[in-house]
């Protein structure tokens, strides 16, 4: 918001925390360009008579990579440090090997009991993985959280690139809350802002790793640029808008197939009152849903310049209605 605030016309947020910035330009289509801000983690379920902390999980956290973590307890007095309990290596039974549910894992803080504990703690507290933001070779960054900081940061850009190029569309970003406890808060800012088209930026799996399994099918690689995803929620005069676009402004996209859903806020928007045209743009993210999600910064910066590229090469159109 702190950042928006010196380009938008407009800042505000709702009852539930999603952030809405407004340019306001001509008589052309209003736009929504969003990315949710809440990531992954767990909450304090239980504080055990020995003072360690019982967990549930935060939406769709891994529990292949929640031991052994330092981790951050989010109180209303400031954060406490703790980490997620792993039997040592030396007393593990190498034949049973099975990941333990985020439900039975603990969380150490230090203290010596239940008191001492609920002192510093209080159930319904949320927990984040302590992990920073570094970055690899090449234009490739790694961090937790990038999705979906990274969706946000491009709706915020493709709003001041907008603004820079004078658009005659209006333009929202949005940064929504709860998307992945069930795209809440898209459904939420989709009917209150109820425009003519909506962008949901959100990470997609990118496939050139080693990690990424045969048996799934897509073609998509970091700094390739960004994905247009098609079928179901995409509308498919939307998918033409960006494809148009990019071939206008010489920005190299990628292609996705979203048989059934695309998994993301596109998926609230697109039902939002009457029917919102809308679409999912991906950023390639490996490794997601892990405390080591890698991107390369070059998708981001190519999705925020096609997004404002959008809003002006379509400033002179009345609706994306499907001509049938």
């Amino acid at each position: 918001m702190d950042y928006v605030e010196s380009f938008a016309d407009d800042v505000h947020t709702d009852a539930y925390g999603n952030a809405v910035a407004v340019y306001e330009g001509g008589d052309g289509p209003e736009f929504l360009f969003g990315g949710h801000a809440d990531e992954i983690g767990y909450m304090v379920a239980k504080v055990d008579d020995d003072g360690f902390i019982h967990l549930t999980p935060v939406g769709g956290s891994d529990k292949s990579v929640s031991k052994g973590r330092h981790v951050v307890v989010h109180t209303e007095d400031g954060p406490v440090n703790g980490v997620i309990g792993q039997t040592a290596i030396h007393l593990r039974d190498p034949s049973d090997e099975e990941y333990d549910d985020i439900g039975e894992m603990t969380v150490d803080i230090g203290a010596e009991d239940e008191a001492e504990a609920r002192e510093l703690v209080s159930v319904g507290d949320p927990i984040t993985v302590a992990e920073g933001v570094h970055d690899l070779a090449g234009h490739k960054v790694a961090a937790r959280g990038l999705d979906n900081r990274v969706g946000i940061w491009v709706a915020a850009e493709a709003l001041r690139r907008a603004a820079d190029r004078g658009v005659d569309s209006t333009v929202y970003a949005v940064s929504t809350v709860q998307e992945e406890v069930g795209l809440q808060g898209a459904k939420m800012v989709g009917y209150d802002v109820n425009p003519d088209a909506a962008v949901a930026v959100d990470v997609t799996h990118a496939s050139d790793s080693p990690e990424f399994p045969s048996d799934k099918h897509n073609e998509i690689g970091l700094g390739d640029g960004p994905v247009v995803a098609r079928g179901s929620t995409n509308h498919r005069e939307l998918v033409a808008a960006v494809r148009d676009a990019a071939d206008a402004e010489a920005i190299d996209v990628q292609l996705q197939a979203a048989g059934i859903r695309t998994g993301t806020d596109a998926d609230a928007f697109y039902t939002s009152r009457s029917g919102v045209p809308s679409l999912n743009l991906g950023l390639p993210n490996r490794y997601m849903h892990t405390p080591a999600e890698v991107i390369d910064q070059r998708d981001l910066d190519a999705a925020a310049d096609l997004l404002a590229a959008v809003a002006d090469h379509e400033s002179g159109r009345d609706a994306f209605t499907v001509d049938i």
